[in-house]
C-alpha cells in the first residue's frame, strides 16, 4: 500500500507548489510569503500523511490525501484575495491538523461514546440556540456569536453534536415510538435555523437527518412521511417569513433586483461566465466585485480565475471523498460507527452542494462555506473533526 500512498501524495506537492508560485510570480512586486505559505502547507501535509501511515496502516490510505487538496486551493485562493486572511487560514488549517491528529491518535474506541446520547442532546440543543439567544445578525443571518475579540457560528458545533446525537439514539431503534424523542430534537432544532434566518443549515440538519433515520430503519415510509412534513413546513416557512420569499424569489430571477436583494448572485453569475473552462488566470479576475468573496462566494472567485474544469475536479474530490467515506459506512459492523459515518459524510457532501447549487443559482442562496476551501475557522474545525471520525471508523473496516 506505501508505494500507492506516495503517488497520492506526490500531485498534491507539485499543485501546491504550482499555485503558491504562480502568485509569487504574479504579485507586483514578488510575494515570497506566498512561497512560505506553500512550503508549510507542503510539510503540514505531509505530516498528516505520516500520521495516518504510522497510526492507522489499515484504514482508509486515500481518503486523507483527497482531503489534502482541498485547504490547498482554499488557502491559495484566499491569500490572492486577501494575504492577511490567508496566514489567518493556514493558523486554522494547523489547529485542524490537529483536532483531527486527537481524534485518530487519542481518542479511544468510539464505542466508548455510543451511550453519551443525553449528553450530546443537550450540547446539540446548547449550541443550536445560542445565536438566537446571544447572537449577532451578519449579512442577514443571525448565526455569529461575539465573544471579545473571538467570533464563531454556534450551529457548526451544533452539527457535530447533532450527529453524534442522532447516532446515540438511532443506534437502539425498534418501533415508531422510539424515533419521538430523536424527530422532536430535529424539530426544534430545524426552528431554530429558520429563526435565526439560517437556511443553509436548517437543508443540512434536515437531509443529514434523513439519511441517518434510512440508515437506522432501512424503511422507506419514514423518509417519504418525512419528506411530507419536510415540504409542509418549507410551505409554512415560506408564507411566514419574508426573507425565505426573497431567497427563492432572487433565486427565480436575480436580475430583478440586480442592484439590491440579487447583487451578490448576479455578480456571481457574471464572475463564473467570464472565467469561461480554463479560467482567466490568478490575480486575472475581478473578485473585488463579488461580496463575501473569501467565505460563502469562493466557488465563484476559482470559476473566474481558475475556470469550471478546474471547479468540475474540485467536485470530483468532494465526490471521491463522499465516497471513500460511505464505503467505510457499508463495510463497518458497530451500527453506531455506521451511523456517524453516514452522518457526517452527508453533513460535507450537502453543505458542499447547498453552497455550489447557490452559487450557480440551481437552488435558492443560502450563506454557508465551502468545506476546507472557504475561509472560516469554525468550519475547518469541525470538518477535521468528522473527517477524524471517519477516518478512525475506517480502521475497523477488516
Amino acid at each position: 500500500m506505501e508505494p500507492k500512498r506516495k503517488s497520492i501524495a506526490l500531485p498534491i506537492y507539485l499543485l501546491t507548489a504550482a499555485l503558491f508560485l504562480n502568485i509569487t510570480l504574479a504579485s507586483r512586486p514578488l510575494d515570497p510569503g506566498a512561497l512560505i505559505i506553500g512550503l508549510s502547507m507542503i510539510i503540514l501535509i505531509a505530516y498528516v500523511h505520516f500520521l495516518v501511515r504510522r497510526f492507522f496502516s489499515y484504514g482508509d490510505p486515500y481518503l486523507v490525501s483527497l482531503v489534502s487538496i482541498l485547504p490547498v486551493v482554499g488557502i491559495a485562493l484566499i491569500y490572492r484575495i486577501n494575504s492577511a486572511l490567508a496566514f489567518r487560514q493556514v493558523i486554522w488549517f494547523i489547529l485542524g491538523i490537529f483536532v483531527f491528529s486527537v481524534v485518530v491518535i487519542l481518542l479511544p474506541d468510539l464505542q466508548r461514546f455510543a451511550k453519551l446520547r443525553y449528553l450530546y442532546l443537550v450540547l446539540t440543543l446548547a449550541f443550536v440556540s445560542m445565536a438566537m439567544l446571544i447572537g449577532t445578525e451578519v449579512y442577514g443571518a443571525k448565526n455569529w456569536v461575539f465573544i471579545g475579540g473571538f467570533s464563531f457560528q454556534p450551529s457548526e458545533f451544533g452539527k457535530i453534536f447533532y450527529v453524534l446525537y442522532l447516532a446515540s439514539a438511532l443506534r437502539t431503534y425498534k418501533d415508531l415510538k422510539s424515533l419521538l424523542e430523536p424527530a422532536a430534537v430535529v424539530a426544534v432544532c430545524l426552528g431554530f435555523m429558520v429563526l435565526q434566518k439560517d437556511l443553509g443549515s436548517a437543508l443540512i440538519f434536515t437531509f443529514v437527518a434523513l439519511a441517518m433515520l434510512f440508515v437506522a430503519t432501512h424503511k422507506l415510509k419514514y423518509i417519504l412521511a418525512s419528506f411530507g412534513v419536510g415540504s409542509l413546513g418549507a410551505v409554512v416557512s415560506y408564507k411566514l417569513f419574508r426573507h425565505v420569499r426573497i431567497r427563492v424569489l432572487m433565486w427565480r430571477n436575480p436580475f430583478s433586483d440586480r442592484n439590491g436583494d440579487g447583487y451578490q448572485i448576479v455578480q456571481g453569475l457574471y464572475a463564473i461566465a467570464s472565467g469561461g473552462l480554463f479560467g482567466r488566470g490568478l490575480f486575472q479576475g475581478s473578485p473585488q466585485s463579488i461580496p463575501v468573496r473569501e467565505s460563502d462566494y469562493i466557488f465563484a472567485v476559482m470559476a473566474e480565475e481558475l475556470g469550471l474544469l478546474f471547479c468540475l475536479g474540485i467536485l470530483l474530490v468532494y465526490l471521491l471523498i463522499f465516497y471513500r467515506s460511505i464505503r467505510v459506512s457499508l463495510n463497518v459492523e458497530s451500527l453506531f460507527s455506521s451511523l456517524l459515518t453516514v452522518g457526517f459524510s452527508i453533513m460535507i457532501a450537502m453543505q458542499v452542494l447547498v453552497i455550489v447549487g447557490g452559487v450557480m443559482n440551481a437552488i435558492p442562496l443560502t450563506g454557508i462555506t465551502l468545506p476546507l476551501i472557504s475561509y472560516g475557522g469554525t468550519s475547518m474545525l469541525t470538518v477535521f473533526f468528522a473527517l477524524g471520525i471517519i477516518q478512525k471508523t475506517s480502521e475497523e473496516v477488516q
